[in-house]
């Protein structure tokens, strides 16, 4: 288990035993046990998650735990800003709630955003697929908000995934893959 083997371990080694915010992409198993796990051990004051218009196990332990250690959640979506500090911010691009994605829908309404530091952005894209891609391109198509020195690439990389037009527009120097083994 990733929370329990990796994750946690990390943090505490590094004497980090309070974590002011945390952001889920999705509850889909491999995008959100980790941090589950850690919401259960250490201190966590906030969770940034996207709406959720499919309710699945994982959301509702989610749900148990954040009513039991009084987490507070703050839920977003697209046109929204989170400000971290001077020259810090979230871009909320995805989901949307005026144009949600029935196929997939945990899936292709993870939570998408863009990390501003000044010079540099990267691209978190959680799970989306080709129809998010598409919907995200739509939205955005008159402004370079999708462009970025970084993307995560959405899916692990998967076929269903990371179309040519969607990279073509976030032009990133640098694209980094997630790999998923249990």
């Amino acid at each position: 288990m990733y929370g329990k083997n990796t994750l946690l371990p990390y943090l505490l080694d590094r004497g980090i035993v309070n974590i002011d915010y945390m952001m889920v992409s999705h509850f889909d198993l491999d995008h959100c046990q980790g941090l589950l796990y850690v919401m259960e051990k250490i201190s966590v004051k906030n969770v940034i998650i996207g709406e959720q218009f499919e309710i699945c196990d994982n959301y509702e332990e989610f749900v148990r735990i954040v009513k039991e250690k009084k987490i507070r959640v703050d839920i977003v979506e697209a046109g929204q800003n989170l400000n971290v500090e001077e020259d810090l911010y979230f871009n909320i691009l995805w989901p949307d709630s005026k144009n949600k994605i029935s196929d997939n829908a945990i899936n292709n309404n993870s939570l998408v955003c863009k990390l501003v530091y000044k010079n540099f952005s990267c691209v978190f894209t959680g799970d989306i697929e080709e129809k998010a891609e598409k919907e995200l391109l739509n939205k955005y198509k008159d402004t370079n908000i999708l462009m970025s020195t970084v993307i995560k690439v959405a899916h692990h990389g998967s076929k269903s995934s990371s179309k040519e037009e969607f990279i073509k527009k976030i032009e990133p120097k640098i694209a980094i893959i997630r790999s998923w083994k249990e």
